[in-house]
Formats: structure tokens, sequence, C-alpha cells
């Protein structure tokens, strides 16, 4: 009798159970793991308002090279202006007249090839599409692969020549697919400069051959090329050396890279040379070693040379006397879980969606404080990868980073016999 009493009273508690979970009735489960550093996103942008940059520090009380050590390692003497960054963070390592309005011969090509790389990306084009060459085209004057009017060529080799040899040619034919006329593709070229912040910069052509008005500045420079790497497909040419340009009808054109750092410096694999008579010697280059990502740019040198020298002595200065320091690993699970509502599982783990690294002098002690917006409740169903929280990385005062936060695992929503064992676990009413 006293065993038939108790089901009764577990089927009543039971039903009273879902009853008031459809009704709103309180319920609170016992053993609810409240996660750890939460704060509202709201809470967080507030107390570091106007505080706020994802590419980290560029002043040069933070990272940046002393006046006196300006003039004591002697970078770019003689250079109309130039700059220097660590690409992750974007800091500034050392600039001079870095937003002077000037001409940048064939760097303006970094542009040309961004809208030819987003343009695949895209589907507008592919890599093994071959283009029609316009006389327009073939008629270039100045770098060229010396296209034939009136054949095809496939895509790929056409970008192939303009990293490579800077082919004026190739870029006129791919600007005519892209937008429909060379005049088109400098609109947008413009209008794509515009949505990268790069405000000193204005293009009349998409070779960089003498037109006015045209002129760009360093740190633009340094901008676009930042682009132009995340494009994975750009490394594959941009390390290339020598190489064979094949024409229909079985003729041959041998090109060089005019990046001579590709060859002759350890971890160069990207860049862009420009000359004419009013820009002088001009070179943009990455190299990386390690995790760290560094860009330099060049405008007006006096010998071809002496630019690809300077650049080298930049890139041998950031490496020796910087390092980037990690915050966040993103191999880690984060230290506070979720609690899903209405999951087969009812907790969830989190990690960084990638890395948080700080950019530093070395010796230099990499003093930060990690901040992170987590919700204390998610509802089921929770895809892996999920963004569910924020990790903000705050130095002096700044949010210099801010990072998702995803799941690690995913978690499909409770069924109606899930429910009725949580229910038996795990419950008190109010």
């Amino acid at each position: 009798m006293r065993n038939k009493k108790m089901q009764l009273i577990g089927a009543t508690l039971a039903a009273g159970v879902l009853i008031s979970s459809v009704f709103g009735i309180g319920l609170q489960r016992k053993n609810r793991k409240e996660c750890g550093c939460r704060l509202a996103r709201a809470e967080v942008l507030e107390e570091y308002a106007d505080k706020t940059s994802l590419e980290g520090f560029e002043g040069p009380e933070l990272v940046s090279a002393t006046e006196k050590e300006k003039t004591k390692i002697g970078l770019f003497t003689d250079a109309k202006a130039a700059y220097v960054m660590e690409r992750e963070s974007g800091a500034s390592v050392f600039e001079k007249e870095a937003k002077k309005h000037l001409p940048i011969a064939s760097m303006c090509k970094i542009m040309t090839l961004i809208l030819a790389f987003e343009a695949i990306d895209s589907g507008v084009i592919t890599m093994d599409e071959e283009i029609l060459i316009s006389e327009n085209a073939a008629s270039m004057g100045g770098s060229q692969v010396f296209l034939e009017a009136h054949a095809k060529y496939p895509v790929r080799e056409l970008l192939k020549s303009i990293v490579v040899c800077s082919a004026n040619d190739s870029c006129v034919a791919i600007a005519e697919r892209v937008a429909g006329s060379d005049a088109l593709f400098v609109e947008r070229m413009n209008e794509r400069a515009k949505e990268l912040g790069c405000e000193d910069t204005l293009f009349a052509n998409c070779t960089g051959l003498p037109k006015e008005p045209q002129y760009s500045c360093a740190k633009d420079v340094a901008t676009m090329l930042s682009t132009l790497l995340n494009h994975p497909q750009y490394y594959e040419f941009g390390k290339i050396w020598t190489d064979t340009f094949h024409h229909p009808e079985g003729r041959t054109t041998e090109i060089s890279n005019t990046n001579r750092l590709t060859r002759f410096y350890d971890g160069c694999d990207g860049g862009k040379t420009g000359f004419t008579s009013e820009a002088g010697f001009c070179l943009a280059a990455t190299a990386k070693r390690g995790d760290m990502r560094v860009i330099s740019v060049v405008i007006g040198v006096s010998d071809s040379k002496k630019r690809f020298k300077q650049i080298a002595e930049s890139f041998d200065y950031t490496f020796a006397n910087f390092k980037l320091e990690t915050v966040v690993d993103e191999r880690k699970e984060w230290e506070s879980s979720i609690y899903v509502s209405g999951g087969k599982e009812k907790s969830l783990a989190v990690k960084p969606a990638r890395g948080g690294r700080l950019f530093l002098r070395r010796g230099e002690k990499g003093e930060y404080e990690l901040k992170a917006e987590i919700p204390s409740t998610v509802k089921a169903p929770v895809k892996q990868g999920d963004i569910v929280g924020e990790v903000y990385v705050i130095r002096g005062g700044v949010v210099v980073d801010r990072i998702p936060l995803v799941a690690t695992t995913s978690i499909d929503k409770a069924g109606y016999f899930d429910v009725l064992r949580d229910v038996a676990n795990d419950w008190k009413i109010h």
C-alpha cells in the first residue's frame, strides 16, 4: 500500500512539473553551474567607450620605433615615404611621411589583384576561364608579357604575370573582363579603397602608368597589401622566382619576379615593386617568421637596389626587436561553460574561434586583461562552431581585440523522455 502511495505521489509531482513548465511556474535546477568572467557586451563597450581598436596599437608610445631609434637605425633615410607594420595587430613599427600623397607606380596593381581575387571568390570569373584579349589590352606599354590581341588566355596565367612581372597588358585584360571596361574597373578600385579606409588614395588606371590625378600613401599601400594577403591563391604566384608564360600557338615569354626579396630574403613570400621617373623606385613587401608577419612599404627611393636593401633592413629590425605574445589560446577550452536550456546535455563547453596575440617589444612585459561576454543560458539546439560569446583583450585601457567564443560540440533539443528523466533527477518547486 505504501509503495502505491509513493508511486501516486511521484506521478502527481511529475505531472505538476510538466504543467509548471507549460504555464511558467518557477522551477530551479539544483547544482546549476554559473559561468565566471561574464560581462554584457554593453557593459564592456560602455566601460571602454571610444577606446576600442581591433587593429591593435598604432601609437609610437606603445610599439613604434622611437625618434631616437629612427635616427640610430637609419631606416629609409633617402625615401620620400615609408611605413612598416605587423599584420595581425595592425601595429605601426615605423612611419615616415606615411600619409603623404605620392605617385606609387605599379604598386597600384595591388588593388587590381584584390579585385581580381575577389571576383574569383564571388564566382564572377574562375582561374581556368579564358579571357579574350582586346586590342586595347594588347597595346599597353611598359612592363608586359606581349599578349596577342583576339587570342584567349587563362585567368590563372594572366594573374601570374601581374604578380611576377607586373604585366600591364594582363592588368587591362583582367579589368575589362571583371568590370566590362578599364574605366569602370578604376571606379571599383576607388570604391574598394574607400571601403578599406584608404582615404589618401586615388586611382586613375589599373596599371600605375603615369596619368593625373592619381596618388596614394605608404600607409594605404600597406593596408592594401594586407588585404591582398587574405587570398591564399596569391602566395601561389608571389613565391615564383622565374617561370614561362605560355601564349597560344606555342609562343612563350620568360618572366622573372621583380621583387628580388622573394629569393634573397628568408621569409619573404610576396610584394609588389613599382617605378616611374615621377614615383621613383617603390616596393611593398611582406615577410613571415614564426607567427609574425611584417609588411613594409617604401616610396620614392633613388636607386633600385636601395629599395630592396631598405625593406630588408626594416624586416630585420622588426623581427629582432618585436614579438607576438599569445594571450588567448584557441586550442584550449574557455574556463566557463554555459547551461543549455532544453537540451539533451545541460552543459556546453566553449573555446576561442581563433588565437589572440599582443605585439610587444622583446623584453617588454605583456600586461593585459581578458573580459568575456558569455550568456548564462543558451537554448538548444546548438551546433558545433556556433558563436555564443566573445572575449575582449584589454591593454592600457584599450580594447585591442575581440575574439568570438564558439561551441565545442553540438547539443540537440531534448525529447519528451529526456525531459521526464531530468524532472525525476533534478528539480524543486518554489
